[in-house]
């Protein structure tokens, strides 16, 4: 680890953990902790087995109540280096600033200057942002094992941590060091584990605190420095342009709308997070209306007012003979008021922090934005530029970034539901269909989307009051006539997309649009040819499955080329249609290597059938925290992507642990935000006509390989999944799936179905087990086989001899993007697998021969993979990135023990199982297990 910075940050942070440890545990506790470490740090170092076994024979011999404190230590610890590392992050950027360096790859100068090099200028840009859209969303998907409370705890310890690296008197030193002392002895003595699983709504208010700490503030703070540099670069302070930039950066939320095999998800939860968010965002723009008031405190005898100002300064009720002088103040208690009153008529509640008098309410963002316009145009004109640009500047951006619902809710559904759902309306409606009442499920394809287009353009409604359906119809029902409120209610922007899951055919699509219609989501429509609908929301396929994505360019040419659709897309779209691709399934369908390049293929598809029809194509990247569902850097990833995907274009999904890893702290939140900002912008407007044919040279010299070796790769990979006997017993023998699904980490269950089958478990659960016991085999098995069987073997037209088939695969990495990408990615999931540590996972298996058998084929591919990366990529592991790689070395020395000693608590658990009733409640061994799962995950950061 080369940062001395970093260093002396972990070794404060350790060293204050140890003495919180000593003083609540004693020494003894400490004692074994300690030696623990040092066995661990040395075996890190030297590699000696005589080390390991020394560490598995100390863990072995642990009572369960010191198994619970080293589990503790070492997870905190973890959660502490955390919080240093992400310290260290920032201050290397702000050295990098402060030192006027060559600005980071993934900044947004460096984007910025890139443009700028490839002759776009500001105009440019600043023209692109009118039609952008960026949008991460966030997802509650269950691998983030860390409470709110500990995370709140974080966040403070991460700030006096900054604190106590200032310059300090001795008495200041001393009391900043006890506050860091109570803040670590607060952490440890705070319950690391939900006793309760967490429910819908403790996910809302969970994801609200991110916006509290990140992005409420951090977000306008990103379209200011933007703005800053495209329109006044080289000005002084006092040019300032005050109008805002088009709202290109927003954010959008899957919690409360996602009810795809998650029960708890219904018309309520949908409620409450409409709710929830608008009164979030409602209590922010208060607060800074209140301060705005307090600090434009200009006089009219000392500064002029505009005639619009001075119309909102009259308006007000102020009785305060004190501020009669003070039209801007005045104009703030109006607005206070008024928004004081928007928020009893959206929430129902008083939000208001100080007495405020009648006053009507907005109707809409747009008319508070409106208000706030006319206070910032009054400043410019008369000399108060500046002033508005303290605070107001940024309060206007955020109401056109977050308006009055703060993030845009999805919808999303499986397309099994929505043919029950109809298959029962139509029957319970006698609709015909070739002279007798339907049956829906039963049609085939063309008979479907010929009922549901006719049904399209009927007048009359399908669903009616006087009839009792099924409790998963009125769910469904429900659901939508909710989103139909809470768009009259918050505005169109609050839900905007209906996401169907598993779109397998051209129906599924169709199906929403006669639900939507039924419910009032969007008025039926006539069969006049200039029909032009301006309402409803966009139904966004989602291709998951391996089979699905070979699909997904078909369904789209089909959808895309009905009438009634491309009049919807025309004109209540913008022109522009979403389509989501699935990372976790593919690659649990298919293994890393052909997820990877179904994706890209897919991609490309889309892009073929969307110019055909001059539509423009939005890519919405269900991407999770592990490189086996589409982690890894987001920056490169945008920059891999096939040319024309991007465009300006871009939803990505940020799930589990990866939401408190990018955005608990302000300023790495920035940073990765910036970065995001950045990618897209460089992807959209610097590639050029030589981009694309380049992108077109490389599928006509490379794809047929990259076709070859995914064939190979998903046939190793499901042969050892899916077509191995036993294989199902040792994935849930040799893996904490079983004490992960009962961790309360989420509101939706680990599996589809109530079953130990893993074609029935959910992608997350798969991947994040694998993980745990450092596999990590979704983000590599099946690629070393491929990339050898390449080399030996070849494919058609070919190289013909094997050293020729070696360089083609190394001049691949160097000029592919999206083949140097992959193997980066896989080169850190390598990095972080421990096959030693995996086999002690292995030993779990009761049945030795299929332990024998199953590991090792595993460690066999894993050979050959790491083999074959170091043969392409021409070094070892990480050889390029030192800093990272030392970093994990010195990260594992504390992972490790974790490891060892959930085996050792696995090994406990399941002895004691049988003898233990199914309702004695959680014992002291399972609490401990999942506070190492926990540690582990906090250790790997990426792993769900």
């Amino acid at each position: 680890m080369e940062s001395s910075p970093l260093r002396s940050d972990i070794r404060l942070l350790g060293k204050t953990l140890g003495d919180v440890v000593k003083e609540c545990e004693g020494k003894a506790i400490y004692d074994v902790i300690e030696k623990l470490r040092r066995a661990a740090v040395k075996f890190r170092r030297e590699g000696n087995e005589v080390d390991s076994k020394i560490l598995e024979r100390q863990i072995s011999r642990l009572a369960d109540g010191e198994a619970n404190s080293v589990a503790r230590a070492f997870s905190y610890f973890l959660h502490l280096s955390n919080i240093a590392e992400d310290r260290d992050q920032n201050r290397r950027q702000r050295e990098q600033e402060l030192h006027g360096a060559t600005p980071a790859r993934g900044s947004l100068q460096h984007a910025l200057d890139l443009l700028k090099e490839n002759g776009i200028g500001s105009r440019k840009v600043l023209r692109y942002l009118e039609d952008a859209c960026i949008v991460p969303v966030l997802t509650a998907h269950p691998t983030e094992v860390q409470r709110k409370s500990t995370l709140d705890l974080h966040r403070e310890i991460a700030r006096q941590l900054a604190n106590s690296g200032a310059t300090l008197t001795p008495s200041e030193k001393l009391l900043t060091d006890q506050r860091l002392a109570g803040l670590v002895a607060a952490l440890w003595q705070t319950r690391m584990l939900r006793k309760q699983k967490l429910t819908v709504l403790d996910e809302i208010d969970n994801a609200l605190t991110y916006y509290t700490s990140t992005f409420l503030t951090t977000i306008p703070r990103i379209y200011q420095d933007l703005s800053t540099r495209l329109r006044r670069p080289g000005r002084t302070v006092f040019d300032i342009d005050t109008a805002p930039l088009p709202a290109f950066l927003k954010m959008g939320s899957w919690i409360g709308g996602d009810r795809d095999g998650n029960p708890n998800v219904d018309a309520s939860t949908l409620e409450q997070a409409l709710l929830r968010q608008s009164t979030r965002a409602l209590q922010h723009y208060l607060v800074e209306i209140k301060d705005l008031g307090t600090e434009i405190s200009i006089s009219q005898s000392l500064g002029t007012a505009s005639p619009q100002l001075l119309g909102l300064s009259n308006a007000s009720q102020d009785p305060s003979p004190h501020r009669l002088d003070e039209p801007y103040r005045r104009a703030f208690i109006h607005i206070y008021a008024r928004m004081a009153a928007t928020a009893v008529a959206l929430t129902g509640r008083q939000l208001a922090l100080r007495p405020t008098y009648p006053a009507p309410s907005y109707p809409d963002p747009q008319a508070f934005q409106a208000d706030l316009q006319i206070v910032a145009d009054s400043l410019h004109q008369h000399h108060g530029s500046l002033i508005a640009a303290m605070r107001l500047s940024g309060l206007i951006q955020a109401v056109s970034i977050f308006g009055f619902h703060l993030a845009t809710v999805d919808l999303r559904q499986s397309s099994d539901v929505h043919e029950r759902v109809l298959t029962e309306l139509f029957q319970a409606a006698g609709v015909q269909w070739k002279g007798k009442v339907v049956d829906y499920a039963a049609l085939p394809e063309e008979d479907r989307n010929a009922l549901l287009r006719e049904e399209l353009q009927q007048v009359r409604p399908l669903v009616s009051p006087w009839i009792s359906y099924t409790a998963e119809t009125e769910k469904e029902l429900a659901i939508l006539r909710t989103a139909a409120t809470i768009r009259r209610t918050y505005g169109k922007d609050a839900i905007r997309q209906a996401i169907v899951s598993h779109t397998e055919t051209l129906s599924d699509l169709l199906e929403v649009l006669v639900l939507q219609q039924e419910t009032g989501l969007i008025s039926p429509e006539p069969g006049s040819a200039g029909h032009k609908p301006r309402d409803g929301l966009m139904v966004v396929p989602l291709f998951e499955t391996i089979p699905d994505l070979m699909r997904g360019s078909d369904i789209m040419a089909d959808w895309l080329d009905i009438p009634e659709v491309a009049a919807r897309v025309r004109y209540a779209q913008d022109g522009i249609q979403e389509v989501m691709l699935g990372y976790s399934d593919s690659n649990k369908d298919g293994g890393y290597l052909t997820s990877n390049w179904a994706l890209y293929r897919a991609e490309r598809q889309l892009v073929r059938v969307f110019k055909q029809r001059k539509i423009r194509l939005r890519l919405f990247h269900g991407r999770g925290g592990s490189v086996g569902r589409g982690g890894g850097s987001s920056f490169d990833a945008i920059l891999a992507q096939p040319p024309g995907t991007v465009n300006g274009q871009i939803r990505l999904t940020e799930q589990g642990e990866v939401i408190q890893t990018k955005y608990k702290d302000p300023e790495v939140g920035r940073w990765h935000l910036e970065t995001f900002v950045a990618a897209t912008l460089e992807a959209s407007l610097a590639p050029n006509s030589s981009a694309s044919k380049t992108e077109d040279d490389n599928m006509a010299h490379f794809g047929a390989i990259l076709e070859f070796m995914s064939d190979v790769a998903q046939q190793s990979y499901r042969d050892l999944v899916y077509q191995t006997p036993g294989f199902n017993d040792y994935f849930f023998a040799s893996t904490p799936i079983l004490e992960i699904a009962g961790l309360n980490i989420g509101s939706r269950p680990a599996s589809r179905k109530a079953s130990q089958k893993i074609e029935d478990l959910r992608a997350i659960p798969w991947g994040f087990s694998w993980a745990q016991c450092r596999v990590m085999l979704t983000g590599w098995y099946g690629v070393g086989t491929a990339l050898q069987t390449y080399i030996d073997k070849g494919s058609n037209a070919s190289p013909a001899t094997a050293d020729e088939r070696l360089a083609q695969l190394r001049q691949m990495a160097q000029v592919w993007p999206f083949f140097r990408t992959l193997l980066s990615n896989m080169e850190q999931v390598l990095a972080k697998t421990d096959l030693g540590i995996a086999r002690r996972y292995a030993d779990l298996v009761p049945d030795k021969k299929l332990r024998d058998s199953i590991f090792g084929r595993i460690e066999q591919e894993f050979a050959l993979t790491l083999e074959m990366f170091e043969h392409i990529a021409q070094h070892e592991l990480l050889a390029e990135d030192t800093l990272l790689k030392a970093a994990l070395g010195e990260r594992f020395a504390y992972i490790d023990p974790l490891n060892h000693l959930q085996v050792e608590l696995l090994r406990r658990h399941r002895s004691e199982r049988p003898k233990r009733g199914r309702d004695d409640g959680e014992s002291r061994t399972q609490r401990a297990i999942h506070m190492t799962i926990n540690g582990v995950a906090a250790g790997l950061r990426n792993s769900g």
